[in-house]
């Protein structure tokens, strides 16, 4: 998985970065591992896992208590220091809650242009959010900003219907991540999509950004098409 930051001070790294590989639900047709837009069709077994598998974390301390802690450990305090790099204590420090905003979200495909993806404020664009040819190449790319305090266990989810039927499930944890001035940008693995009559189509889906508490930052319910060509541009 390549997560990195880019931004006017360079690139940075997240604070912890969890396994790079994707995680699929057994026995489901991989159709499309894009950005969830899947909302129609939302289950209670869904939003139950989700709950069940939430992780009790202990007592939650701004930033500016977690940088005093320990401050008379040297090596402590400058490991804190590498990780928070130009973070200003003063001007986040008395937030216990971190705050992602996802500020862009595009499609990536060899030879083709970016597809830009408006992020509409009610969650759900409009219909079809976007079009992939069948059997093309093609990434996920996003932007987001952390304030506040650091964010833990930052994951994107999305689930893919056709017809009705649940047809993909994914998450990939993309890691830990400090709040800072400059954007961080995540890309996703390239993946391709599925071919053949079958899996031309309208679909639904949806896409999340949560945390380790289950905080969702983002949810976008949306459809999306697959044909047999690119639209025209």
């Amino acid at each position: 998985m390549h997560s990195d930051k880019e931004g006017k001070g360079g690139t940075a790294t997240p604070i912890a970065e969890s396994d790079s590989e994707i995680e699929h639900e057994p026995g489901e047709k991989n159709v499309s591992r894009q950005m969830s837009e899947s909302s129609l069709y939302t289950t209670e077994d869904e939003e139950e896992d989700e709950t069940h598998n939430k992780i009790e974390l202990g007592p939650q301390c701004t930033l500016k208590e977690q940088f005093e802690k320990d401050k008379d450990d040297e090596s402590l305090r400058r490991w804190k220091e590498q990780l928070l790099g130009s973070v200003d204590i003063n001007a986040v420090g008395e937030s216990l809650d971190p705050d992602v905003k996802i500020l862009s979200l595009e499609i990536k495909s060899p030879g083709r242009p970016d597809i830009v993806l408006p992020i509409p404020e009610d969650g759900k664009p409009q219909c079809p959010w976007f079009t992939l040819k069948e059997g093309s190449k093609y990434s996920l790319k996003f932007s987001f900003l952390v304030t506040n305090n650091i964010v833990t266990g930052l994951k994107y989810t999305n689930t893919v219907w056709k017809t009705g039927l649940k047809v993909d499930s994914t998450k990939q944890m993309i890691g830990a991540f400090s709040p800072q001035s400059e954007p961080y940008t995540h890309e996703m693995p390239e993946d391709t999509t599925p071919s053949g009559m079958f899996a031309r189509g309208s679909y639904s889906a949806r896409t999340k950004f949560l945390d380790d508490d289950n905080k969702c930052y983002l949810e976008i319910n949306y459809t999306f098409d697959i044909k047999k060509e690119w639209l025209a541009t």
